[in-house]
């Protein structure tokens, strides 16, 4: 059976892109073939990235306070559970924690507020607090501020902003099931506005919702068709008090089946492992890594996460290594190295 997915890999380094019914055939694999085919499909993963693992660090920098009815998230305003609920932050405290992000071995530090879209006095705020990190700290920046009109990206990318997150969740057909404050489309012209203000996109989605092998293949190709530029998957860690409460039912292997999916449709891009690895993935987390170029540490929005020491050892277990920022340091800022080995 290895020959199968060595075979796939075979051609998609040789420049073929994956095909639907070749998406579905991973996803209903069995878990005694996901092992062969993590192998196979791990050299796309290393023809593109080496050895070399992204770490990307989320604030919260506003939370608790969103209008949006999104079904998996806490922060929304119909879900009912115990969520920290705080306003923007200052600007020193985005600094701050952007500090410590790349102190951490952060690559990319991702400021994320609960809402539906900016508004002014918030996105001067935040536009602010990206060229004091951009100026000060050798370190990426990523957005994630819901939705966007026109001008409030091109004041974004001017701050500095190097990505902007918009994830589309899931396909299409379900989205009205998730959210119905919003449309699957204004996520996708949200998408569309980064790329034509210059910024890269980070775009995703979250699986364990209740969707179909065919709904998991169809946000891949649809995230494709964008051709957004990295891609978290998340896997649903069911928070109390949310419409998605009681649902997911995931397991290990059907996880990595997802993520080596993904790497096969996206063979160059950043895969991030994202929300939801250490609840769903479990003690195969590591294995994760075959796959996905990248992850979060120090926890989530709501959640934690095993912690920047645990993640540290799991890359070093693997054989990894941490990548940083490359270029040259802003003025008086220490030295920096291409990777920081652990």
């Amino acid at each position: 059976m290895s020959d199968r997915w060595n075979d796939l890999a075979d051609r998609l380094l040789a420049g073929a892109r994956l095909e639907r019914a070749e998406a579905l055939a991973m996803l209903g694999a069995t878990d005694a073939e996901t092992l062969p085919m993590l192998q196979a499909i791990a050299r796309l993963r290393e023809r593109h990235h080496g050895r070399r693992v992204r770490l990307h660090v989320l604030l919260n920098a506003k939370s608790g306070m969103c209008p949006e009815d999104c079904g998996f998230c806490s922060q929304s305003s119909v879900a009912a559970g115990p969520v920290d609920r705080y306003p923007l932050l200052t600007v020193e405290e985005m600094v701050e924690s952007a500090r410590a992000a790349r102190a951490a071995g952060g690559w990319k530090f991702c400021i994320v507020t609960s809402t539906r879209g900016p508004g002014d006095l918030e996105l001067a705020r935040i536009c602010e607090a990206v060229r004091r990190i951009k100026a000060e700290i050798p370190i990426r920046v990523c957005t994630s501020l819901g939705l966007l009109k026109p001008g409030q990206a091109a004041m974004l990318k001017a701050a500095g902003v190097d990505r902007f997150n918009h994830n589309l969740e899931t396909a299409e057909r379900r989205f009205g099931e998730i959210c119905t404050t919003h449309s699957y489309e204004d996520r996708v012209e949200t998408v569309r506005l980064v790329h034509e203000h210059g910024m890269e996109s980070c775009c995703g989605g979250i699986v364990g919702m209740g969707e179909g092998d065919g709904d998991i293949a169809d946000l891949c190709f649809a995230l494709r068709d964008l051709d957004v530029s990295s891609i978290p998957v998340n896997f649903l860690n069911p928070r109390p008090g949310t419409s998605l409460e009681g649902a997911n039912g995931l397991t290990p292997w059907r996880c990595l089946r997802v993520l080596a999916m993904f790497r096969a449709a996206h063979p160059a891009k950043d895969v991030r492992v994202a929300g939801g690895r250490e609840v769903n993935l479990r003690s195969l987390q590591p294995l994760a890594l075959l796959v996905g170029n990248s992850i979060f540490t120090n926890g989530y929005l709501t959640t934690p996460g095993q912690g920047e020491d645990a993640d540290r050892r799991m890359i070093r277990d693997m054989g990894y290594e941490i990548e940083v920022e490359e270029g040259p340091a802003p003025a008086g800022a220490a030295p920096r190295d291409v990777a920081i080995r652990v």
